[in-house]
C-alpha cells in the first residue's frame, strides 16, 4: 500500500514518467492561458492492473494529440484489431485539425475507446474548434471539463508529489471550472458562445465573463446553469 508520507512508491513503474508538481500546476491552472499543451494519458489494455500504461507528453513541432497517435500506432503491442481504453487529461482541448485527426484515427481503429478530460477550451470562439469537438462526440468520444476529482486523480497518478502531500488540494477556487463546463455545453448543443475571455497584454490578469442569451436559458438544462453557482 502506498504511504502518504513517502510520496509515490519507489517501485512505482510510472515514476519516471511523472511530471513535477510545479509543472502540473502551471500547465493545468484554468485561470492561465499558457500556450503549450500538456497531455497525461492512461491506456488500459484490458488485462488487469498490470496492463495499464501511464505516460505524459507535450507539444513539439506537432500538437501533442498528433504525437500520441503516431507513438501509439507505432507500439509493437498495437494492432488495428487491438481493443483498449484510452484516457486523456489535456491542459487544452483539441483544435479543429487535431479533432479531425483523432476522428480519422478512431475510424481506422474502432476497438479503441477514448475519453478526454480537458482543463480549458482551446480558442473556443473559433467555429472550427467547436465543430471539431462536436464531431468527436458524434464519433463516440466522451469529452468533459476536468473537475476536482480528475485533478486529484492526476496528482496521485501522474505527478511526483512531495512526501505527506498525497491528496491534491487546488491552490485556486473553481469558478473557471464551472464557466468552462457551461461553455462546453454550449458547444455540444450548437449554441453561441457564452464565455468571453479577455487578456490584455499590458495587464497581468485574464478576465472571464459570461454573456448568457435567451437561447442558453432555453436549451441548457437548468441544473447545469444552477450548478455553476454563477447564475
Amino acid at each position: 500500500m502506498m504511504s502518504s508520507e513517502a510520496g509515490p512508491a519507489v517501485a512505482d513503474p510510472t515514476l519516471r514518467r511523472r511530471i513535477e508538481p510545479q509543472e502540473f500546476e502551471v500547465f493545468f491552472d484554468q485561470r492561465e492561458l499558457r500556450k503549450e499543451t500538456c497531455l497525461l494519458y492512461e491506456i488500459n489494455w484490458g488485462g488487469g492492473r498490470n496492463s495499464i500504461w501511464r505516460h505524459t507528453g507535450q507539444n513539439t513541432s506537432k500538437h501533442v494529440e498528433i504525437n500520441f497517435i503516431e507513438k501509439f500506432t507505432s507500439e509493437r503491442y498495437f494492432y488495428p484489431s487491438t481493443r483498449c481504453s484510452v484516457i486523456w487529461f489535456l491542459s487544452w482541448s483539441p483544435c479543429g485539425e487535431c479533432s479531425k485527426a483523432i476522428t480519422e484515427f478512431l475510424s481506422r481503429h474502432p476497438n479503441v475507446t477514448l475519453f478526454i478530460y480537458v482543463a480549458r477550451l482551446y480558442h473556443h470562439m473559433d467555429q472550427r474548434n467547436r465543430q471539431g469537438l462536436r464531431d468527436l462526440i458524434s464519433r463516440g468520444v466522451t469529452i468533459q471539463i476536468m473537475t476536482e476529482q480528475e485533478y486529484c486523480y492526476c496528482w496521485r497518478n501522474f505527478v511526483n508529489y512531495p512526501p505527506s502531500n498525497e491528496v491534491y488540494w487546488p491552490r485556486y477556487p473553481n469558478p473557471w471550472m464551472r464557466m468552462y463546463v457551461l461553455e462546453l455545453y454550449c458547444i455540444i448543443l450548437g449554441l453561441p458562445p457564452c464565455l468571453k475571455i479577455i487578456r490584455r497584454h499590458q495587464h497581468p490578469l485574464t478576465f472571464f465573463t459570461l454573456n448568457l442569451q435567451s437561447c442558453h436559458y432555453q436549451r441548457i438544462p437548468p441544473h447545469i446553469l444552477w450548478a455553476t453557482g454563477l447564475i
